[in-house]
């Protein structure tokens, strides 16, 4: 195997030449919900051939969007592992698609006498998920992905918290990496503020987020032999190991750091290497700025480097804080040119990002009253999105009442979001370019009487 080059990027990083930070729209006219169906305990969600895939705390459910104007529940799996002695499995927040297999695993936390495992499922018949594999361990399970027969787990062990490789097929674990590897400095951190949040496999390369140990890109194409490509966004390590157990919260929780996610752009016809990495983080005061919370990231890793694009501010907040109304970023989706992020109770917002220098918003929508959305992505077809609301605040039992929303694809006609936060050309301005508007019509129609 090729090995490729390492190169770890700090996260003093400045934004490169040319780079902006995107405007926060308001909601946008024309892009609001076709449908909903109500999936309780409703987390993450994936899309495969127009079937949505829901991670449901207590179980998973398959949605079919096939009409996303009447999203309809196809299977709902609760009470799984039933003859585990510790069991059933509990605090399934994540679940991946490859092909017709489907990954979940739980608890999504740390957590005593229940089950800590990974189900690998058949979703060929996606009203009949069948199971293929259990896969126990001695961690917990808050994100994972599978691809090409093998299954990624984020191996939060306390310990180097691995990225662990397991064959789907025999349930043998294949090869495991961390970054404790790739800098030995960051074993002597408080394990919280090192933790594999998440892991997004692409084409053989693993997104891994390190909270504030960055975000890893490592060369998984041989599961026995990860090797890392490019590191970004890390923390100096040395003043990391400074917060002990006791005195971690601000570290763990606030800006600076907080790799809470990351994601290629897939698909993408211009400009390959492109990723994206996602925040989440909080305000510790009622009265700070919006610009405290976590936001989404626009990066290029070539040859070993890395170079941040863009940053995408989070949308305002009344109250910043965890106990205020939460705007961070979360989960998203990078799909050719457009980015589709989710910012719990700051909606759904999307941009497009042909030029990632220059990321353009062209489309949100926001109803912090009664939806906080955990993620959206984008229909197979392009021509719709689904997004996750994991929870109801206005609800007497808010999880319960989670809901699946779907969208219709934005165009940049659906409103003006698209040039949120520029300059409004002045009357006299405006009217200039309309008189330069009425001199290319003369002119054109000119020109198309002398071909006459």
């Amino acid at each position: 195997m090729r090995r490729r080059t390492l190169l770890r990027i700090g996260g003093a990083a400045t934004v490169a030449s040319g780079a902006a930070i995107a405007p926060v729209g308001a909601t946008t006219d024309g892009f609001e919900p076709l449908g909903s169906v109500t999936v309780p305990g409703a987390k993450e969600l994936v899309i495969g051939d127009d079937v949505g895939y829901v991670a449901a705390t207590d179980g998973f459910a398959t949605v079919d969007l096939s009409e996303p104007t009447d999203p309809t529940v196809l299977a709902d799996r609760t009470e799984l592992l039933p003859e585990h002695p510790n069991g059933p499995l509990v605090g399934i927040w994540d679940g991946k698609l490859d092909g017709d297999r489907y990954a979940i695993g739980g608890p999504a936390h740390d957590r005593r006498d229940v089950p800590y495992a990974a189900i690998v499922y058949d979703v060929s018949d996606p009203a009949d998920p069948e199971e293929l594999l259990v896969h126990e361990t001695s961690f917990y399970h808050h994100n994972l992905d599978i691809e090409d027969g093998t299954l990624f787990l984020c191996g939060n062990d306390g310990g180097h918290n691995p990225l662990v490789c397991v064959d789907v097929e025999t349930g043998e674990e294949l090869g495991r990496w961390s970054v404790v590897d790739a800098e030995p400095a960051w074993s002597d951190v408080f394990h919280p503020l090192r933790m594999l949040h998440d892991v997004w496999v692409e084409d053989g390369i693993a997104h891994c987020s390190y909270w504030n140990a960055g975000t890893w890109l490592v060369d998984v194409s041989d599961p026995r032999d990860p090797t890392p490509i490019v590191g970004v966004r890390g923390l100096d390590p040395e003043e990391q190991s400074t917060y002990s157990r006791s005195d971690h919260r601000e570290a763990f929780l606030g800006l600076p750091g907080n790799d809470h996610v990351a994601m290629p752009a897939r698909n993408r016809s211009t400009e390959g290497n492109l990723f994206a990495v996602g925040e989440e983080a909080w305000a510790f005061e009622e009265d700070a700025g919006s610009d405290s919370l976590g936001a989404v990231e626009i990066w290029r890793a070539v040859d070993g480097d890395g170079q941040r694009l863009a940053r995408i501010e989070p949308p305002p907040t009344p109250n910043p804080t965890r106990d205020g109304v939460w705007t961070t970023a979360h989960n998203f989706d990078f799909v050719e040119e457009r980015l589709y992020t989710s910012w719990y109770r700051g909606g759904v917002r999307v941009h497009d990002v042909t030029d990632p220098n220059d990321p353009r918003e062209v489309a949100s929508w926001r109803d912090e009253e009664t939806t906080s959305f955990w993620t959206v992505q984008r229909g197979d077809s392009g021509e719709y999105l689904a997004a996750s609301s994991y929870r109801d605040p206005s609800a007497d039992d808010p999880e319960q009442s989670a809901e699946i929303y779907t969208f219709p694809e934005p165009t940049d006609q659906d409103g003006e979001p698209a040039d949120a936060g520029r300059e409004t050309p002045t009357p006299e301005a405006q009217r200039g370019v309309g008189l330069l508007a009425g001199v290319a019509a003369l002119a054109a129609a000119f020109a198309a009487w002398r071909r006459r």
